[in-house]
C-alpha cells in the first residue's frame, strides 16, 4: 500500500515535513491563502543530487467521502545545466501559496516528495467560522 510508504514527523525536527500555514478558521465560502513549505525549522538541500520534486495539496471536507486535489506543485530547477550539476544559476524554492474556500470544515493534507528520502505528510484542521 502506497500509504504505508508516506513518512510522517514534526516539521520542528526533520526537514522532509511539509508545513501548511493558513488560519485555523476561515469564512465559509471565502476564499483564504494556503501556504505550504518544507524547512521551516530544518533547511532543506536544494541541489542536483538532493532535492523537493513536487508538493502536493488536498483538502478532505468533513462528512465526504474522498478529499479534492487543491494543486499538484513541481519544482524543476535544481542547478543542473549541460555543464553538469549544480553548476547553473538557476534554482526553484519548495514554497507555494495558493487560495482556496469551502463550505464545509476539514483537513488540508499536503504531500512532498524528496528525490532522495521519498514521500512526506502534514494535515491540517480547518473550522469554519
Amino acid at each position: 500500500m502506497i500509504g504505508d510508504k508516506i513518512q510522517h514527523a514534526d516539521w520542528k525536527s526533520e526537514k522532509h515535513v511539509p508545513v501548511i500555514d493558513c488560519p485555523d478558521q476561515v469564512e465559509p465560502e471565502t476564499f483564504f491563502e494556503v501556504r505550504v513549505s518544507l524547512g521551516k525549522e530544518i533547511a532543506h538541500p536544494n541541489t542536483t543530487e538532493h532535492h523537493i520534486r513536487w508538493i502536493s495539496l488536498y483538502f478532505h471536507p468533513e462528512g465526504e467521502k474522498f478529499p479534492y486535489e487543491i494543486g499538484r506543485f513541481e519544482f524543476n530547477a535544481h542547478g543542473e545545466s549541460v555543464e553538469g550539476p549544480n553548476t547553473s544559476t538557476v534554482y526553484t524554492h519548495h514554497t507555494v501559496t495558493t487560495s482556496m474556500k469551502t463550505g464545509k470544515p476539514g483537513k488540508l493534507h499536503s504531500l512532498a516528495y524528496c528525490n532522495i528520502h521519498g514521500l512526506w505528510e502534514d494535515t491540517k484542521e480547518i473550522a469554519l467560522k
